[in-house]
């Protein structure tokens, strides 16, 4: 029988080799990771890339983007950050600022890190907050993974909840669930860009993943094409609603997967593959959580609501202002088609009142908008309470 206290190579190595050989493996390490990355925060990344690929499980990192750092959040945004803490201890927690988040991407895409100067003069060119906040988002998960999810997202369930237990984490890099699952519309002229998403307030990922850097190549290419189309630089760029979610957004994200998946597994992956889920699916690596799992509680899709034993986040949206610089589409009497949400009856309706008043002529276009704003006018009139007391 073996000694087990035996040396592994059988004591043919001199006794001052064997002694050297542990610290010449750190050393080696050391070296391999170094030639990742130049400076100590990209270096502590490079190390936790090779960790969690050795181990196959996903990077106990919760990401999140706002104005301030936590120490100056607001009781709301508090709140909703410590449910992400509470639930998942074990996790660092980390926020990226406005104050910071230039700095970031200068270290790790900078010439110290992967030597991508086109990303970098593109973040210090942007000037449209959203655009910023979708991108930044994409060049986290490539660096480091874990998961990101929005400022005003609460954490209903802990993160080992993510995957459900029939799959295994090492067959898994990728967990996305279904936001917008209305392909009916995809024919219309307005809703049909929006009507089957991803979504990505909530998402998590390796390190690395090639769907990030493809993602994050095809936005750099959009903006681009956009300053070019209008014939100015990169901070002077105008998007409306529709253009950010393509451009950036759930849209961009969701083609970004479908073509990766696509790629993963030789096969046309289309919306078709996960419309009406009853259940999860892993396609290629990539887990798709139901529309229940991080959209709950929307009013369409199928969403159901927040009790829901499959509901791991709630959204809660009061962070989401940036359609006041990005509006949507606003017919001048019917207003947004948006406001319908997803109603079959109240689309259809809008598509009639709007045919109808495409087909008057100038004349009674101007008549039938003079009339609405007029009514909306009337409407704001508020009356104070002096005021009140002398109506009869």
């Amino acid at each position: 029988m073996n000694d087990p206290t035996t040396p592994v190579l059988g004591g043919c190595l001199p006794k001052q080799i064997r002694r050297a050989l542990p610290v010449c493996l750190i050393l080696l390490l050391l070296a391999l990771c170094l030639s990742t990355a130049g400076p100590m925060g990209a270096f502590s990344v490079a190390v936790s890339y090779h960790a969690s690929l050795a181990s196959g499980r996903f990077p106990k990192k919760i990401w999140q983007t706002w104005k301030v750092d936590p120490l100056d959040f607001e009781e709301r945004d508090l709140t909703t950050a410590r449910t992400w803490i509470s639930k998942n201890p074990e996790h660092r927690y980390e926020v990226l600022t406005d104050q910071n988040d230039l700095y970031y991407v200068e270290t790790h895409f900078g010439p110290a890190g992967f030597n991508r100067p086109d990303i970098v003069h593109m973040y210090r060119s942007l000037t449209a907050k959203i655009i910023k906040a979708d991108l930044l988002r994409y060049l986290v998960m490539y660096v480091e993974g874990g998961v990101y999810t929005d400022i005003d997202v609460e954490a209903l369930k802990p993160l080992d909840r993510f995957i459900p237990s029939r799959y295994k984490e090492k067959d898994i890099d990728m967990v996305i669930g279904v936001e917008i699952d209305q392909p009916e519309f995809r024919n219309h002229s307005i809703l049909g860009a929006k009507c089957q998403s991803f979504c990505q307030w909530t998402f998590m990922c390796m390190p690395r993943l090639r769907v990030m850097m493809r993602l994050i190549n095809n936005i750099l290419k959009w903006l681009n094409d956009v300053a070019r189309e209008q014939g100015v630089s990169i901070s002077e760029i105008q998007l409306d609603f529709d253009g950010v979610i393509s451009g950036t957004g759930p849209s961009a994200f969701t083609k970004a997967i479908l073509a990766d998946m696509a790629k993963r597994t030789g096969e046309d992956v289309s919306w078709d593959c996960f419309h009406n889920m009853g259940e999860s699916k892993l396609v290629g690596g990539i887990l798709v959580l139901t529309v229940e799992a991080f959209a709950a509680g929307q009013g369409h899709s199928d969403s159901g609501n927040h009790n829901a034993k499959t509901a791991l986040v709630k959204h809660h949206y009061h962070a989401s202002g940036w359609p006041s610089s990005h509006p949507r589409y606003m017919h001048p009497v019917h207003g947004e088609v948006e406001r319908c949400n997803w109603d079959a009856n109240c689309v259809r309706e809008w598509d009639a009142n709007k045919a109808a008043f495409d087909a008057l002529t100038p004349e009674e276009q101007a008549s039938q908008i003079a009339l609405k704003e007029a009514t909306n006018a009337n409407a704001e009139v508020v009356v104070p309470p002096e005021a009140q007391l002398l109506i009869p």
